[in-house]
């Protein structure tokens, strides 16, 4: 096989894309390389299986830690399971290019895609995309692309294609746009409240880039030259009329209108059972279509239904218009002993969502290709089988579930105070109760709901909604707000907008059809923008600002900054003086390697202990100031005093007390606390401390209390 390549430039570095070198008994395979950022993508193909009733397609996207010489973490030092990265990249890589399979295509396809080196600057998942692509266009398979991904950021301004990863911390957007030469058919998208105009004006400079990109990677194809196959007739062209016939007498069009999705379904299950039973009896034999075959040419005519009704009244099958929401009912603080929580309710999806706040040890490491760092926001979704009221296999997390928690974590993210303002690490939990569409921007609703139910400070509320299109065959076209379930199934795509009263914080577009143009993005994201205002006032009628104090069972957070060349002597010994502090407080500490120090307790007394004890190792012992201190040695000339952790002081015994002592027993034993002041700190360190002139203190300053009360003119 012919090595053959292709190469551009792209955001200033080299993008080549080379096939024939590896991987060559695949369907086909490509090394894409950027930087020394370096991925191989593959793709392979299988036959059928029987009675399937959708397309097999499947990606897998892994990190080799060797790709940026580092050894995975773990007891075994070898890769398992998938990160939430790489899940999240395989979801970003497969949702461009499902759509463009030719209707009734059912190979089995699976495509790999693995990195072999990481430049740590450039980011694999946008490779990754590309690689998918690219494998499909040198492959036999009847792929009707290519596409093309690129990542947008904004620097001062100003539109930067595929950002370093470095350069993306210092930009108010992150966009993925895929795209084929006709329009953009992919959109992932996070931003810090940014204008709709804005975001349109990026989504189109990425189409541009993606245009340059599907021109080379056509070059490619064409030197190639694999001959692509051809689908296979349908075993029975009559079937579609036949169908239709039964689906009239059995009405199918009054069974689709029911308000309620569960008689909705009964309803078209019954016509559906009907029209099976008719055309393929149990006893018959030799027929030209089977019972899937029959079950799809239904649901074609189920979608064309749905499609006509929208496009020619506007009527949807719950009887709402286009513009319509659902109704909204919210509620917060349900569960008692959560630091936060809420339910919000929109038709019939409903998430219940709450709020755990943390210390900086509840922080998740986060251990891929880059530098290793730390989580202190976390938001995962749930999606138990009951919610759609089913009966399925209880597993593992599944992709869905890490893609939409994501999302909706990416909305909230924008608005989250800064860490030295809140300090805490927060985790959200989104458990779907029922769902019938638009789940993830329910989580982002109730998300906002149980954050400021537990306090969070954020910088303003965020609500999401999901935005449908339907067309018909002159091009026309309908957008309709708030989808559900089926809408999304049977429409042209779902178009999840989250965002503030100032602009958009997340975007995910996933296309049924073969594109969306630049006018209907901006025409989507006006929509959006007026039923996301309609959501927010109705989210602020149930809490209209974060409360002023976090729940009394989260845990009290003091941060103390101090010179990092007092750590050591914080912590102690082997630990010593930490360990002290932490049993005689009962707060935890924490210490950055900067000096800064943070400090937790269920107990606020605790943590403000704790807060005053590192503050007088961090200041030092002071000529002056009193100490509450504790007695670890008794003399017969008196007594040694802990004033900070591992620094003692001598209290003679004529400093005991402001009157005779016989013996230092009579005054103090080991283990006492005692307030001191300090008095002396001599030449080589040694420190004096006074009993007697805290008590007299105390005394004068009672005395002058009482003066100023007897002063007082009483009343008659």
């Amino acid at each position: 096989m012919a090595i053959h390549s292709v190469e551009m430039e792209v955001g200033g570095r080299k993008l080549k894309f080379e096939t024939g070198l590896l991987a060559k008994q695949a369907s086909g395979a490509v090394l894409v390389t950027y930087g020394e950022t370096m991925l191989l993508a593959t793709v392979v193909t299988g036959k059928p299986r029987e009675g399937i009733d959708f397309f097999p397609l499947s990606v897998d996207y892994r990190e080799k830690m060797y790709a940026a010489g580092k050894f995975p973490g773990g007891f075994f030092k070898r890769e398992a399971r998938p990160s939430h990265k790489e899940i999240l990249t395989m979801r970003l890589t497969d949702r461009p290019i499902r759509p463009l399979f030719p209707e009734g295509y059912k190979d089995e396809v699976q495509i790999q895609n693995m990195v072999l080196s990481s430049d740590q600057e450039n980011d694999p998942d946008i490779l990754c995309m590309l690689g998918a692509s690219a494998a499909l266009v040198v492959s036999p398979l009847p792929f009707l692309g290519p596409t093309a991904s690129v990542r947008v950021g904004r620097i001062d301004g100003q539109f930067v294609v595929n950002p370093t990863i470095e350069q993306r911390s210092q930009s108010d957007i992150e966009v993925v746009v895929a795209a084929h030469e006709d329009a953009v058919n992919m959109i992932e998208a996070a931003a810090l409240e940014v204008p709709e105009d804005v975001m349109a004006d990026a989504i189109a400079f990425g189409f541009e880039e993606c245009k340059k990109i599907v021109a080379v990677l056509k070059q490619l194809g064409e030197k190639v030259g694999v001959e692509k196959t051809s689908l296979s007739p349908p075993r029975d062209e009559s079937l579609p009329a036949k169908v239709k016939e039964l689906c009239d007498k059995y009405d199918l069009k009054t069974a689709r209108y029911q308000e309620k999705k569960a008689d909705r379904q009964a309803a078209v299950k019954e016509v559906e059972d009907k029209v099976i039973a008719d055309l393929v009896p149990e006893d018959a034999e030799d027929l030209p279509y089977t019972r899937t075959d029959v079950w799809e040419e239904v649901h074609k005519l189920e979608e064309r239904l749905f499609q006509d009704a929208v496009m020619t009244s506007g009527k949807r099958s719950d009887g709402r218009g286009p513009l319509d929401i659902r109704e909204i009912t919210t509620d917060v603080s349900l569960i008692p002993r959560a630091h936060g929580s809420s339910l919000f309710t929109r038709g019939e999806t409903q998430a219940m969502v709450v709020t755990t706040l943390g210390t900086k040890r509840d922080e998740q490491l986060i251990d891929d290709l880059v530098e290793e760092y730390n989580k202190k926001f976390l938001l995962h979704y749930n999606f138990p089988p009951f919610s759609t009221g089913e009966v399925k296999r209880i597993g593992a997390v599944s992709r869905r579930e890490i893609g939409h928690g994501n999302l909706a974590e990416r909305a909230l993210e924008a608005v989250l105070p800064a860490p030295d303002k809140f300090p805490y690490t927060i985790r959200l939990v989104s458990e779907i109760f029922e769902s019938n569409g638009s789940s993830s921007m329910a989580s982002v609703c109730g998300g906002t709901l149980a954050l400021m139910d537990a306090g969070v400070p954020i910088k303003h509320p965020v609500a999401g909604i999901s935005i449908g299109m339907v067309h018909d065959d002159q091009g026309n076209y309908k957008l309709i707000t708030d989808i559900l379930g089926e809408e999304d199934h049977f429409g042209d795509m779902d178009f999840k907008v989250a965002g503030t009263q100032h602009g958009i914080t997340a975007i995910q577009l996933d296309l049924k059809a073969r594109s969306i143009t630049q006018q209907q993005i901006v025409e989507t994201l006006k929509q959006a923008k007026d039923a996301r205002m309609e959501i927010l006032k109705k989210m602020l009628t149930c809490i209209p600002r974060p409360r002023g104090d976090i729940s009394r069972y989260a845990p009290r957070l003091l941060s103390i900054k101090v010179d990092p060349d007092k750590i050591g002597k914080i912590i102690g010994p082997g630990g010593k003086g930490i360990k002290s502090l932490e049993a005689d407080t009962g707060a935890r500490v924490d210490i950055d390697d900067d000096g800064m120090v943070h400090i937790s307790s269920l107990d606020a007394a605790g943590a403000q202990a704790a807060y005053e004890r590192v503050e007088q190792i961090s200041e030092g012992v002071k000529v002056g100031k009193i100490y509450a201190g504790r007695v670890t040695a008794v003399k017969d000339f008196g007594a040694f005093v802990e004033v900070t952790p591992g620094q003692d002081g001598l209290c003679h015994i004529s400093e005991l007390s402001d009157g005779f002592v016989q013996k230092v027993s009579d005054i103090c034993k080991v283990g006492d606390e005692m307030r001191v002041k300090v008095i002396l700190i001599d030449e080589t360190g040694r420190i004096k401390l006074s009993r007697k002139q805290v008590l007299i203190e105390e005394k004068n300053s009672e005395g002058k209390d009482r003066a100023e009360e007897e002063s007082v003119e009483q009343p008659v």
